[in-house]
């Protein structure tokens, strides 16, 4: 009999406060915009109607904003987990995307593979960031054997799940994206691993 596959279901926190925005917010506790607030409630229907076995968290207030109206629509408890918070960007963390170059002569869109080179002053150190991810993902994949799990965190942590869990660079993961209240769904078949779905907006009109 062939085991039942895990299906991980990542979804981002919904858009942040205007003066955050294109800004390395990393582990800035910010608020949520009013469109984010409009995305968040927009997203909570399809969320419901998802209704996974388990659901898992960031304690960071941009995700608890994006996930109340899912839990005024009964979602299942959620276990919020300090391993899924964003990473530190150290001396990146407040600063504007445009200003990263001219400060630091960096630039923002190498983002990724500077992480991984621990090549941001003060940020958090690439192994500490990998592990503490991979190890929170294996421990849900453990207690959770062919379930259905949403996890509800930040772009970088998304993107360091699927370095991960797809064996790859997490510069690699440059090339996705990972936008404002999108859903990615990762099926786990052991060893097969299968995107099923990158950056879905559900509450998105379709042009």
């Amino acid at each position: 009999m062939t085991a039942r596959p895990t299906r991980l279901f990542f979804i981002r926190h919904a858009e942040v406060a205007i003066p955050y925005q294109r800004v390395f917010a990393g582990r800035l506790d910010i608020p949520l915009s009013e469109e984010g607030h409009r995305q968040a409630a927009a997203l909570a229907p399809w969320l419901a109607r998802l209704a996974p076995d388990a659901l898992y968290a960031s304690p960071m207030l941009r995700v608890r904003q994006t996930l109340q109206p899912w839990r005024d629509l009964g979602s299942p408890e959620p276990i919020f987990r300090p391993e899924l918070r964003e990473v530190d960007f150290g001396e990146w963390t407040g600063v504007a995307w445009d200003d990263v170059q001219p400060r630091f002569g960096q630039s923002p869109w190498d983002w990724l593979r500077l992480l991984e080179q621990n090549a941001i002053r003060n940020a958090e150190p690439f192994d500490s960031f990998r592990n503490r991810v991979a190890a929170c993902l294996q421990q849900i994949l453990d207690q959770h054997p062919g379930r259905r799990i949403a996890v509800l965190c930040h772009g970088g942590v998304i993107r360091m799940a699927l370095a991960w869990l797809c064996q790859w660079p997490l510069a690699a993961t440059a090339v996705l994206a990972v936008d404002y209240a999108s859903v990615t769904t990762v099926t786990l078949h052991n060893p097969r691993v299968e995107l099923e779905l990158l950056n879905y907006q559900p509450w998105r009109p379709i042009p």
